[in-house]
């Protein structure tokens, strides 16, 4: 079969291109200089916790739809239709989770990586096991996220595959290295600005290029890509209102709620209005990143609807299909293509970015202050530098297994599910559930784990059936060859009986799956080893929502407590500004640290209040 030559970039494509890396990298530098003279891993790694809510919300957008957003969901939507807008709904619940149930107790904690929440709550073993688990689950999804766009440019456009991916390693390590937070923010910030921008030409020019919206309309119906809500219970179809609904709000909560890269940037702000803040605007900032990338989708089905290049063969993967898409409707237009392209990549370095410094920040407080609890300031700024250097090699490579996972938007998710759902369960059992005991914890983590990996993986060694997977109708009636041969059926013989049900559930449902083993083991295994005394538990480590359902009986409010001491009326009113709690305990640490001689914590000042995390840890080692 003939098919229609490769397209290239132009030169004003690669400018565009290459403007995107050297601002990326400028920002860097310029945040290096800036802060040369506050030399403290405090700094370096949460921005010394004054960032204000719009740059942080601007990042977090950007840090999360990476390019498996831009890539990934038009050809998504392009396949099996705008079902994908359902993500909207999912969103709006996790931000909301996000900010009122998980936010505070991370915020008014004084932490700097998540888990040492788990520490504090349960014991070191836990904490330890959730930042490995965490590790791998990042860098595993980055490998993912540099891949994606690195092969779709080399496919449509004949652009050096590995050179892409190194290059994107390179700059990401390089800006991440030097300026900390405040650069990664920054940078996603402009990147996001970037994805906007790249996002609007595309619709702009593709819906002219169509003919107009009305013939947009008109194509986008008779294709049935906008029949949106499918009210089909059945679990093991990959997209209907409720997997989409239910299981995106776990996958994403697992992603947004207790992930270090999300609550990071929160910590990071300079109040807890702010964080909450910046978690809504972010809110603001997925629907529109979204919406952008369906009705992207959209248009690119009415331009290819008689002639998919998928099919047909012109492309070689789905992935493939936005990039095509893209060199065809900006033929004659240099540099636009070298946009749009560029808007891939924004999300791709600022989730890359945003992975190496919460991969840097998690290993230095969960193991290397642990094993060096004396290091200095200008050491610790020193070791988390080589920490971002040391996580930038290691998911730039692991890029080359990104490959063996199939379509990125599932693999992505997949991989946030089999890790997420997990570790979304650990947390809440250690928030929500004053009773459950370290044995319970730890128990429910594993089993979590056991369950979502064992489903995921069973889903890829036997795919689910083609009832369940198959897109909606694509022609090439009138593509220039008619030498064509549709896609093939699965083999569906010497396939496990379990492969039909369990194996075969919505790749969205794996972070439920996870999540709801994770809690259902925790909770039985504390009842069988002993229920966790809840005196003590510090108040200030949990939210038993339960509450909402007694508020008519203090006694059975107290109940729901499981003996934690906590005053409803005085708690809730400190908790509300956590300023009264704050102020108690540097009063607290000041005279501990005073007893316990201050010369143990280098650059100790009683005055400042960024010795509070110091000062707790080194009272837990008294």
């Amino acid at each position: 079969m003939d098919h229609p030559p490769v397209k290239s970039f132009a030169v004003w494509d690669y400018v565009v291109f290459a403007a995107l890396f050297i601002i990326s990298s400028g920002i860097g530098i310029f945040f290096a200089i800036k802060e040369r003279k506050k030399a403290t891993s405090r700094e370096f790694l949460v921005g010394g916790r004054q960032m204000s809510f719009g740059p942080v919300a601007l990042s977090l957008t950007a840090s999360f739809l990476s390019a498996v957003t831009v890539l990934g969901a038009p050809s998504d939507v392009y396949r099996f239709g705008a079902s994908y807008l359902i993500f909207l709904i999912a969103y709006a619940f996790v931000v909301i989770f996000t900010s009122e149930l998980f936010l505070p107790i991370f915020y008014r904690s004084g932490i700097t990586s998540t888990y040492e929440y788990l520490q504090l709550r349960f014991n070191k073993p836990v904490r330890y096991a959730a930042t490995v688990i965490y590790i791998v689950q990042t860098i595993l999804y980055t490998g993912v996220v540099v891949y994606a766009p690195a092969l779709a440019l080399n496919q449509v456009t004949g652009f050096h595959l590995w050179g892409s991916v190194f290059a994107t390693g390179i700059v990401c390590t390089f800006y991440c290295s030097l300026g900390g937070l405040k650069a990664v923010v920054w940078t996603d910030a402009f990147q996001m600005i970037v994805m906007i921008v790249g996002f609007l030409t595309v619709l702009i020019q593709g819906t002219t290029h169509v003919g107009g919206l009305p013939i947009v309309l008109e194509r986008v119906i008779n294709g049935s890509r906008l029949n949106v809500f499918d009210f089909d219970v059945d679990p093991l179809r990959r997209h209907t209102f409720w997997t989409i609904s239910v299981g995106g709000t776990f996958t994403w909560l697992g992603i947004y709620g207790v992930n270090q890269s999300t609550i990071q940037r929160c910590i990071s702000c300079k109040t807890e209005k702010h964080a909450k803040l910046a978690l809504y605007f972010n809110l603001l900032g997925l629907w529109i990143i979204v919406s952008c990338a369906v009705f992207s989708g959209l248009i690119m089905y009415s331009h290819f609807k008689d002639c998919d290049p998928w099919t047909s063969g012109v492309v070689s993967a789905p992935d493939q299909l936005m990039p095509y898409f893209v060199l065809e409707i900006f033929d004659t237009m240099p540099g636009l293509p070298g946009l749009f392209l560029t808007c891939a990549f924004s999300g791709t370095l600022s989730t890359v970015a945003s992975s190496i410094n919460a991969l840097a920040t998690v290993t230095f407080e969960d193991f290397v202050k642990g094993c060096f609890p004396h290091l200095s300031d200008k050491l610790s700024t020193w070791i988390s530098k080589g920490l971002c250097i040391l996580f930038g090699v290691i998911c730039t490579s692991m890029a080359v297994a990104a490959p063996l996972l199939g379509a990125i938007i599932q693999a992505a998710l997949s991989i946030h599910g089999m890790c997420g759902g997990p570790m979304l369960g650990l947390f809440s059992l250690g928030i929500v559930f004053p009773f459950v005991n370290w044995k319970g914890a730890l128990g429910g983590l594993l089993t979590g784990i056991t369950l979502s990996f064992w489903v995921a993986i069973g889903g890829f060694i036997y795919p689910a059936p083609d009832s369940k997977t198959l897109p909606l109708p694509l022609s090439t009636e009138q593509c220039v060859s008619s030498n064509i041969t549709g896609t093939v059926s699965q083999v569906l013989s010497s396939r496990p009986a379990i492969a039909d049900t369990w194996y075969s559930l919505s790749y969205l449902y794996y972070s439920a799956v996870g999540f709801l083993g994770c809690t259902a083991a925790g909770i039985i295994i504390s009842f069988l080893t002993g229920s966790q005394n809840g005196k003590d538990i510090q108040p200030l480590l949990i939210r038993p929502v339960c509450n909402l359902f007694c508020f008519w009986s203090k006694k059975y409010k107290k109940l729901c407590w499981c003996g934690v001491q906590h005053d409803s009326d005085t708690e809730q009113e400190n908790l509300q500004n956590g300023s009264a709690w704050k102020q108690g305990a540097e009063s607290g640490l000041q005279n501990e640290l005073r007893r316990h001689s201050p010369s143990h914590v280098p650059g100790y000042d009683p005055n400042d209040k960024s010795y509070t995390n110091i000062a707790l840890e080194k009272i837990t080692q008294f």
